[in-house]
Parts: structure tokens; sequence; C-alpha cells
């Protein structure tokens, strides 16, 4: 707590008179155009990952990068993306997971996860990436770690369509999903590529991205 403590007075004292401007502005609204979905993980930092700065991203986290299925029951998932989607008009939602996922390990081992019932009820909604890593090898286990993570996003994106937010502003194209692997050890970042079905390095799975707008990666 020390270490915070010192660091909100730092920010107060070195940052926000740097950016006292910005940070004016963004007092009376906010308009990200992301959505960004990624894990609880502590070594997950999205502003740090994506360069981005204070407004430009709405964040949603939580154990796994979940995104329950819609129902009619309303959980902080649910309503979180409603508003980014319906209320801030959000283009784009990213479902980013990440190497060495503790989630995804108890996704894998439910049975290790006897002693935290909630966290084995949540992650349910993760059995089918398991279930398709499964079926493809035949068993499933911890070797299986990132195919199962990937799976995962893969799956995530699917729950994102059933949402009506979401479905209605896929239908008339205002909104683009983004499936990606974030590796840790590395830096590197996957993105799945839907022509392709498969997940390339950001570069290469946005290679007509950054051409048409001539950036260099």
């Amino acid at each position: 707590m020390e270490e915070l403590i010192q660091g909100v007075a730092k920010f107060q004292k070195d940052v926000y008179p740097t950016k006292e401007t910005a940070f004016r502005k963004l007092a009376n609204g906010q308009n990200p155009d992301v959505l960004f979905i990624t894990c609880a993980d502590s070594r997950i930092d999205p502003g740090m990952l994506t360069q981005s700065q204070p407004g430009d991203l709405f964040i949603c986290r939580n154990a796994g990068n979940v995104v329950p299925p819609h129902s009619n029951h309303t959980g902080g998932m649910t309503a979180s993306i409603e508003f980014a989607v319906a209320a801030l008009g959000v283009s784009h939602i990213v479902v980013c997971g990440h190497s060495d996922c503790g989630a995804m390990k108890g996704a894998i081992d439910p049975g290790a996860l006897e002693d935290l019932p909630h966290v084995k009820e949540w992650l349910g909604h993760c059995r089918a990436a398991r279930e398709i890593v499964k079926e493809r090898h035949g068993h499933v286990d911890k070797c299986h770690l990132d195919e199962v993570s990937k799976e995962n996003v893969l799956l995530q994106l699917q729950h994102l369509r059933t949402h009506a937010a979401v479905a209605a502003k896929l239908a008339s194209g205002k909104v683009r999903l983004h499936g990606w692997i974030y590796n840790i050890a590395s830096g590197e970042v996957e993105c799945y590529n839907d022509e392709r079905q498969q997940f390339e390095l950001m570069d290469s799975a946005y290679s007509d991205l950054f051409a048409e707008h001539g950036v260099a990666v």
C-alpha cells in the first residue's frame, strides 16, 4: 500500500500537471473507440500494452477474459458490454487473452478448484474451449494451455455475438470484433485472422490495415 500511496502522490505532483488539459476535458465525458476485454491478471496492463491514453479504452476485466453468453440474468459484464456498445458507441471490441493464464489452468483442470466454488462456476463459461482441445487431441492437460487460451478467446467472441447490442451493430457493420493473445515473456501479440482462420502475429494479421494507413511495424 505504501508504494500505491507514493504513486498517487507522484501522479498528482508530476503527471497530472503535464496532462491537466486532457484530464479536464475527460472530466466532462468519455468517447472511447474500443471496448477492451481482458483478464484480471496483475501482469496485464492494457494501457501499457496498447500505448493508449486515458479515455481511449473502455476496459472490462475478469478472470479468464470471459464474456458470459447473453441471458435474462443481468451481470456486470452484460451491463458493461451493453453500455459500451449501445451508449458509448465503440467501434471495436477486443478480447485479449494471455500466456500462462491461471484461469485457463483452472478451466483445464476444474477438479483443482473445489475450494474455489465461485471461480469454478465462472470458468464454466470456458468449458467449450477445453472440450474443443480435448476433442482435437483425445485428452487435455497443461501442455495444451496456449491452445486452450486461444480457443477461449474465440469462444468469448462467439458469446459476444449473442448480446443484442453487439449483434445489432455487427449487422450494420458498425462494430468489429478482434481476438488477441498477449505473450507476457516476449511482448508479442497474436491476433485472430478471420479470413485465414488462425492466430498470427499482429503485423501479419493486420497487414491490410497497416498498408491502408501507411503504418510501419
